[in-house]
């Protein structure tokens, strides 16, 4: 859950500034008005204390109108939420929760490794190794932490309900040396990874341990979160690491987060040199480097445990008991040499050496000073397995070097054998065939059906990878010998490839594609070959069948002048092409096209022939009315014409954790709540049951759970008495070293986009309207504020990073989206008309409403470009430059849009489904007005006192004769 910070007080402070130098300057006023009276300018004593009364009133009614004014103006959205009644979760609802967070992480737990049946254990006695074992990570950090609201099982409460006795001398020694884990938080990243010295273990404590159990399991955990990517050098320039021993270093300079410290390997050596079979389970959403197993057969099973929610290490006992037969795949690509990946040189921290005209100003509460930065995605296409599959078969990699377990891999307690049926080719393009699936072994479990293609490919034609996942499916639970037939369907549309370069749009080519299922990426079981006998290029004649308007290119701008990998020749360019950046500068081309806040004039941008559009009309509808109506119903147009500059430029710019009321319309306000694993009200403090993370869910390839996780998030948000949701978040792992990995699934479009698509139709089936996001091409938290210019080659950006976006959208039927916040090309995203406009609404169909990340008047945020390019609402309670400023005609049609596509989005969630639901008035306002009142009348009653007191001294001094009784 997310917490107030600095910058948040500075917004707030500078918005409310103005009322209060007015507030301020009554005083002086006042001051100086009673003094000047006192020097005895004034010498009827009746004059001077009138004065003084009306001088001080005046005062009072300038302060109460100014206050009145500030908690009407920019403290507004605040207030309301702040004042919102506390919405908690109904008890059935709790209970449905806890049955599904173990249900997903039963699924998600991963097994690399199992020599010689090493697992399960036998129930009873076990040492439990390693400072996470006490400090497990349940989730993520910023808008990914969980709430505290619900009890949470610890990793070593998981093992016990699951019949384990934990040797609680270790769990003693770990807890003491520090119960707290180091800080990885939004604004502030300590990594300290702290690991017991072997030296304070003492020979008594493993002797005692080697009495008390057999049984070794060790437990490695990395945490990553919001605002920080996970270090690639623990020695580079500020990055805060804390030794665990002043005898050694526990990271030597180039050594990173995602390998074992010094500390963390002497006490490997501790374990495997006492105990013959050990466990290792590593807790994380990032894929650890585990080339250290190699230096280890004592360790003879490996289970990955993505992090685990508020109940999911009940899971981890239950897999270490044998009680949970495993059924995880992994949802990225362990390889042994994380430093090795394309990606690696262009991840991170590079900053423009000639943009020193776009510096942020000081004055910025989140990047002062910051000037523009960039990364390249170099990789294109060749992202994770796409990469080391092709890879291997043109011959650039010895695969078993560099991969130690491929994508979709995971070992299970049984065995199974699939079968493939015969393979049908429709005249429509409908692909299918059955793969019948059998457990052939003596343990009931469940088993993925995993479905890859590989394209015919030209040398130095359209870049193609050589395995793609085109379509997965799980099993029911089957038991010992018994079979389960999936029907497997895809189009052949799926499997077109993105021409940037020629036609300039999605091509089918001619050829023999080979369609295999597989136990993962690189091991195939079983294949057949389908024949497309002529190319088919997907143009403005010719769109895919889920295509409103073909796609063409429409980021060539954000290509740059960046050498993307590419496979011809077996990959010649890869030394070119992955090396880090050697240029630091700009082009000038595109520098002229680079706008922030400091460049950016809207009227530079009106269009002379725009039309003001009608306000404040008195048509007589009201939202309800439009309650299922579709997007195009002319009705919206009446609607849109009653709404008035105020009531449209108050809904777009004040859109933070929820949508204001429009009292003239009957719009309520609405809430959405934050958190890609839960519900968290960051307001009033009330969170919901914190589910697995996402890269959980990618593990399970259980498409099922995702509704359900879907439909219990709308369950919630109906106890919690919200209507959106801001997730589920769909960018890649391109990296392992991701900070919000945990947020995001996989390293795969389709993987991620089944999942993501699925979870938004479960929320959308309840009323509540997700927000998919971070859109887009936002892979990476290193400079997230600072004018991220991220540079992608048309390829790239549709088939991998818009693809899970565009699946949520045609599949999922997304109703809302949060931009990001970094630019494509050398556009600020939430203000990149192609991205906003043209593909998510034009090529997409999609009808709602887009929201910026959280908007803290960043010196690159600015409601007037963002409106006018597709960004329709701003993440903001405060006041900053989130207010449209220009009122030509072209800024009010595109209020109009804004309005439009909020509007359509509010009205179908589930608080319209009833009619008109009644508006419900804010608490601090009924007190607000309470106290105006009683205000006003104390200034009329002193009023009246003053002034008799004033007639009454008057006549004392004889200036006002006394009246007779005739």
């Amino acid at each position: 859950m997310l917490s107030i910070n600095w910058s948040d007080v500075i917004n707030v402070l500078a918005s409310v500034a103005p009322h209060l130098i007015a507030i301020g300057i009554a005083l002086i006023v006042g001051i100086v008005v009673t003094v000047a009276v006192n020097t005895r300018t004034v010498r009827a004593t009746s004059v001077r204390k009138l004065v003084h009364g009306e001088t001080w009133l005046a005062v009072l009614v300038a302060a109460v109108v100014a206050v009145t004014l500030m908690l009407y103006g920019p403290l507004f959205s605040l207030l309301n939420n702040a004042t919102a009644e506390r919405h908690t979760l109904q008890e059935s609802t709790v209970a449905a929760a806890n049955d599904l967070g173990p249900r997903i992480q039963d699924e998600a737990i991963t097994m690399l490794k199992n020599d010689d049946g090493a697992l399960p254990l036998s129930a009873g006695n076990i040492n439990v190794f390693g400072w996470a074992s006490t400090n497990p990570v349940y989730g993520g950090t910023g808008s990914g932490a969980l709430s505290d609201t619900y009890p949470t099982v610890s990793l070593i409460d998981g093992l016990e309900q699951a019949g384990f006795t934990v040797n609680q001398d270790l769990t003693d020694l770990y807890a003491s040396y520090r119960a707290d884990r180091p800080e990885v938080s939004l604004f502030a990243q300590d990594w300290t990874l702290p690991e017991v010295p072997t030296a304070q273990y003492g020979d008594d404590l493993i002797a005692d341990a080697v009495d008390f159990s057999d049984t070794a399991v060790i437990v490695l955990a990395r945490v990553g979160g919001e605002g920080a990517d996970l270090p690639t050098d623990m020695k580079a320039e500020g990055v805060t690491y804390t030794n665990n021993s002043e005898d050694y270093e526990d990271y030597q300079a180039g050594e990173h987060f995602l390998q074992l410290s010094q500390t963390e390997r002497d006490m490997i050596d501790l374990v495997t040199s006492n105990f013959e079979n050990v466990t290792l389970v590593y807790n994380g959403a990032n894929t650890f480097q585990l080339d250290f197993l190699d230096d280890y057969p004592q360790i003879t099973s490996v289970l990955w445990c993505p992090p685990a929610g508020q109940a999911g290490f009940t899971s981890l006992g239950a897999v270490l008991a044998g009680d949970v037969n495993p059924s995880g795949k992994t949802s990225d690509t362990f390889v042994r040499d994380l430093t090795a990946t394309p990606s690696f040189n262009n991840f991170g921290d590079f900053e423009f050496d000639n943009m020193d005209e776009f510096q942020i100003p000081e004055d910025d509460p989140f990047a002062a000073n910051a000037v523009p930065t960039f990364v390249n995605y170099v990789e294109g296409i060749y992202i994770g397995y796409k990469f080391y599959e092709t890879a291997a078969d043109e011959g650039l990699i010895d695969y078993d070097e560099a991969v130690l377990y491929p994508f979709g891999y995971g070992l299970s307690y049984t065995t199974f054998s699939q079968e493939m049926g015969d393979v049908t080719y429709d005249s429509d393009g409908t692909i299918s065939f059955d793969v019948t699936v059998t457990n052939t072994g003596d343990v009931a479990g469940k088993d993925v059906v995993e479905v890859y293609y590989n394209p015919p490919y030209t040398n130095g034609g359209i870049e193609k990878a050589s395995a793609n996942l085109v379509a997965f499916d799980k099993t029911d639970e089957l038991a010992p010998g018994e079979s389960q037939t999936l029907t497997v369907e895809f189009a052949d549309e799926d499997m077109a490839s993105y021409d940037e370069n020629d036609a300039e749009a999605y091509v089918l080519e001619q050829g023999d594609y080979v369609v295999s299922i597989n136990t993962d990426s690189h091991t195939v079981i079983d294949e057949r070959t389908v024949t497309v006998d002529e190319t088919i290029v997907y143009d403005e004649s010719n769109p895919r069948s889920d295509d409103q308007v073909a796609a063409t290119n429409q980021f060539d701008d954000a290509a740059g002048d960046v050498t993307y990998l590419s496979r011809a020749d077996g990959f010649a360019n890869y030394a070119e092409a992955t090396a880090a950046p050697s240029t630091y500068s700009l082009a000038d081309e595109y520098k002229a096209n680079f706008e922030n806040n400091g460049s950016y004039d809207p009227a530079d941008h009106n269009n002379a022939d725009d039309v003001m559009p009608t306000t404040g009309a008195d048509n007589g509808i009201r939202l309800a009315d439009l309650y299922g109506a579709d997007y195009d119903d002319e009705r919206w147009d009446d609607l849109l014409d009653q709404l008035t500059f105020d009531e449209m430029d108050t809904l777009i710019a004040l859109g933070g954790y929820g949508t204001q009321a429009i009292d003239s319309i009957g719009k309520i306000a609405l809430t959405d709540l934050d958190g890609p694993a839960s519900l968290n009200n960051n307001f009033t403090g009330v969170g919901s049951v914190g589910f697995p993370s996402s890269t959980s869910f990618a593990c399970t390839w259980n498409q099922d759970l995702a509704r359900e996780f879907g439909e219990i998030i709308g369950d919630m948000a109906h106890d919690m008495d919200a209507s959106g949701w801001y997730a589920p978040s769909m960018n890649l792992h391109r990296s392992a070293f991701g900070g919000r990995n945990f947020e995001y699934y996989s390293e795969d479009p389709l993987l991620t986009g089944t999942m993501a698509a699925t979870e938004v139709a479960g929320a959308r089936s309840r009323g509540v309207y997700s927000f998919m996001k971070h859109f887009a091409l936002n892979d990476q938290e290193t400079n997230r504020w600072s004018m991220l210019t991220t540079w992608s080659n048309e390829q790239a950006i549709r088939e991998a990073y818009l693809k899970p976006f565009e699946m949520s959208v045609k599949d999922g039927g997304a109703q809302a989206v949060m931009s990001a916040y970094n630019y494509i090309g050398v556009t600020y995203a939430a203000a990149y008309a192609p991205l906003q406009q043209t593909v998510l609404r034009d090529e997409w169909g999609f009808n709602g409403m887009v929201l910026s990340d959280y908007f803290a008047g960043f010196g690159f945020q600015n409601a007037d470009q963002m409106i006018r390019n597709g960004n329709d609402i701003m993440l903001s309670t405060t006041d900053v430059t989130n207010h449209v400023t220009d009122r030509s005609a072209t800024s009010m049609i595109a209020m109009r849009n804004a309005a439009h596509n909020i509007l359509y989005t509010a009205v179908n969630s589930y608080h319209y489904e009833n009619g008109e639901p009644e508006r419900t008035i804010p608490i601090w306002q009924t007190i607000t007005w309470v106290a105006v009142g009683a205000l006003a009348l104390l200034t009329v009653g002193l009023e009246v006192v003053s002034i008799r007191r004033f007639i009454r001294r008057r006549r004392e001094e004889g200036a006002i004769p006394v009246p007779s009784d005739e």
